[in-house]
């Protein structure tokens, strides 16, 4: 507690430039991953549509039928002539790699 006597200049905290050596947490662990009922969910819903879009690739491929059919915007956004999708397993191997090397 700081208190001011009676005829001397106010106090005031110094920062003096030392750091504290407390023990500190560990940065280099990642923090465990919490997965919801509602998270298991999604993952559920989304690998079993996902096998459902494999399973109607496949019959399609042995078939005569037409495959795949890829969207095309009919009237395409100008801001995205440049835009480059990026492949999304391939950047988490990449920042994995990164967090473990610091």
């Amino acid at each position: 507690m700081l208190e001011k006597l009676s005829g001397s200049p106010a106090s005031r905290i110094v920062y003096n430039g030392k750091r504290n050596n407390g023990p500190r947490s560990p940065t280099n662990t990642a923090p465990q991953e919490i997965y919801t009922p509602a998270h298991e969910e999604n993952v559920r819903f989304i690998h079993e549509a996902w096998q459902c879009v494999e399973r109607e690739l496949r019959s399609q491929m042995s078939g005569n039928e037409r495959g795949p059919v890829q969207y095309v915007e009919k009237n395409p956004n100008p801001n995205l002539n440049n835009f480059t999708p990026i492949d999304l397993s391939d950047l988490r191997k990449r920042s994995l790699s990164d967090a473990k090397k610091s």
